[in-house]
């Protein structure tokens, strides 16, 4: 349960390609971008300054001319990565026949938050012994869009990579021998108790600041107390009701979702990375770098379940200016627009897989999802204790009156899938919609001047749910009336206290025999051909078992899940291979951590 480090055999790094398996990244991030970091001292991932900004370092979807910025050992070596505890702070302890060292990285933080430019950090520390490193750095070239260079200015040479300028700073013990406008070549030696320090510090049409090495050095420990600091303070005892290992588990997914909320506006990205395929090969490949109305919502009420209640109202308070602009959309960008319409880029793509993409097709679909995610974050951020503003209330209950008015149109789906229909989830959501709205209103936390039409509307798609999308005779409700498939999806409905018990917990069963694999569990009927494992529906399962008293069955499932995924730094994707345990799809991922925090407090005892 990602409790110890891993050994990272040299067989299982780089293929003949140059990619790394995903399992092998660890994550840092500073509030606004996230950096992935292979298990071979490479940084293959950075989008600067932003998560949704184009990428800097590139590797990750393009193995042999992608930008990345390495330090690894001159010799052959083994490699443990993990994260200090409670932290976000990432460390790989680097073995070779002569010694051993410990690479620290950090995107560094200051005493204030989030500094006003970008510093990524990366200290080399002799353990044991004597390990001599290779720096590589190369700018990734955005599929030839961009030509990198380097002009001196102010007594420093200033890399330009498009909009983006920054500088290579460094201890004197550092050995740069070459420097051209593709990037810089180095050496790194140390014994043992010797440390020497690389960092880059960059913006996007900004002024450039240039602090010295030693203060970029000390804010690599000042970040790891901040983030100490901030897990520290959340009432885990209170919230989640565990500890040893099930409370380092739920500790490493708060600090991803905290690396997923965007400091400057309170959005919540649902990954942080673009195109990274959710099968080898596949075409499914998505850009995430955007916040989804759903998983903004989700992992608001996971940030309130562990006691983050600064999170959890900066976000809620970008969602609702989001919804109070109109008719919703179904995902926005970082800063509050529409989401752009797709583009491909021209590079080969993870391990060969196309399209490689930016920009996102959902944001014009329909979700009747939306509605519900929404109306639960809302009820639950007051049964916290806290308190709706005026227009908040207003726009909540504009929303209550659009689902009642649009419940029996056709959608997308929780999926978002091509085919418009009748999906028994999205009715659900509906339901959920319209059952918190009337709780709020007999709270006086929104208008009441609809509440009574909502209750029979939130009736009225009870009784079509009964009538049109369970089927007796599989014992089970059905992803659309007629349909022959499962969702898994319909795990949440017992979280969303939707009514019949007996006919979920029968539903549960034909999902674990018609989508499980092994510990996980495909999305809905047919994926199996097209895509891995989607995370969180196994995680949904698990808590949807525990909110039925089935106790036992969920401990089991929960502890099969995490045996499968220990591979990995703690680092959750999208999906996962049940046949190899390869990672898939985007990550960080949201809804995967998210999800695993529901369900370890679920289990726990802790309250809905």
């Amino acid at each position: 349960m990602f409790s110890r480090p891993r050994a990272a055999d040299p067989a299982l790094l780089r293929d003949a390609e140059g990619y790394l398996p995903l399992a092998r990244y660890g994550a840092l991030g500073d509030g606004r971008a996230v950096v992935l970091s292979g298990a071979d001292g490479s940084i293959d991932w950075w989008c600067v300054p932003n998560m949704d900004s184009p990428a800097l370092f590139d590797r990750l979807l393009d193995g042999t001319l992608g930008g990345y910025f390495a330090i690894t050992p001159v010799d052959a070596f083994t490699s443990e990565q993990r994260y200090r505890d409670d932290s976000n702070v990432l460390e790989t302890i680097f073995t070779t026949a002569t010694g051993r060292a410990k690479l620290t990285e950090s995107l560094n933080s200051g005493t204030a938050g989030r500094l006003p430019w970008a510093e990524l950090a990366r200290r080399v520390e002799g353990l044991d012994g004597h390990v001599a490193f290779t720096v590589t750095l190369r700018f990734g070239r955005r599929a030839d869009t961009v030509s990198p260079y380097f002009a001196r200015a102010g007594g420093h040479d200033v890399f330009h990579v498009g909009a983006v300028l920054g500088l290579v700073r460094c201890s004197d013990t550092v050995e740069i021998y070459r420097q051209g406008d593709d990037g810089i070549d180095g050496r790194i030696a140390v014994a043992q108790g010797e440390r020497a320090t690389i960092a880059i510090v960059a913006g996007a049409d900004e002024p450039l600041v240039v602090p010295p090495i030693e203060a970029i050095d000390a804010r690599i420990d000042l970040s790891d107390k901040e983030w100490r600091d901030w897990t520290q303070a959340l009432d885990w005892s209170g919230q989640l009701h565990c500890d040893g290992a099930r409370r380092a588990l739920a500790i490493r997914s708060a600090l991803a979702l905290k690396l997923l909320l965007y400091s400057p506006t309170g959005a919540i990205v649902a990954a942080a990375t673009t195109s990274l395929p959710e099968k080898i090969g596949g075409g499914k490949n998505w850009d995430y770098r955007y916040a989804w109305i759903r998983d903004a919502g989700y992992t608001i009420k996971a940030f309130l379940r562990i006691g983050a209640h600064a999170e959890a109202k900066a976000g809620f308070t970008w969602l609702l200016k989001r919804l109070g602009q109109g008719v919703p959309k179904v995902c926005y960008t970082l800063g509050g627009d529409p989401v752009p319409e797709v583009r491909e880029i021209d590079i080969p793509g993870y391990r060969g897989s196309k399209p490689v993409v930016t920009g996102n097709l959902a944001t014009d679909q329909h979700q009747h999802g939306i509605y519900g995610d929404i109306f639960e974050t809302a009820e639950r951020f007051v049964a916290c204790g806290n308190i709706l503003d005026g227009q908040s209330a207003a726009t909540l209950s504009h929303l209550a009156d659009l689902c009642a008015d649009r419940w029996r149109q056709k959608d997308a789906g929780i999926w978002e899938l091509e085919q418009v229909q009748h999906y028994t989830m999205s009715k659900i959501s509906c339901w959920q919609a319209l059952q918190r709205a009337v709780e709020l209103a007999d709270a006086g936390q929104i208008p009441t001047t609809c509440r009574d039409r909502w209750a029979r509307e939130r009736d009225r798609i009870m009784d079509w749910i009964s009538e049109h999308c369970w089927d007796e005779g599989r014992g089970a409700y059905l992803c659309y009336p007629g349909a022959k498939g499962l969702d898994a999806s319909l795990a949440l409905a017992v979280r969303f206290r939707f009514d019949g018990q007996d006919r979920l917990a029968r539903t549960l069963d034909a999902i674990d025999r018609e989508l499980g694999a092994g510990a996980f569990h495909y999305r809905y009927t047919g994926m199996k051909r097209e895509e891995g494992c989607f995370l969180a529906c196994t995680f949904w399962m698990v808590e949807a078992r525990a909110i039925l008293g089935q106790h036992d069955r969920a401990e089991a499932a929960l502890a099969a899940a995490m045996d499968a995924l220990a591979h990995g730094t703690g680092i959750l994707p999208e999906m996962i291979d049940p046949q190899n345990g390869e990672y898939l799809g985007n990550l960080p991922q949201g809804l995967s951590h998210l999800a695993l925090i529901q369900a370890i407090a679920t289990l726990g005892g802790a309250e809905l």
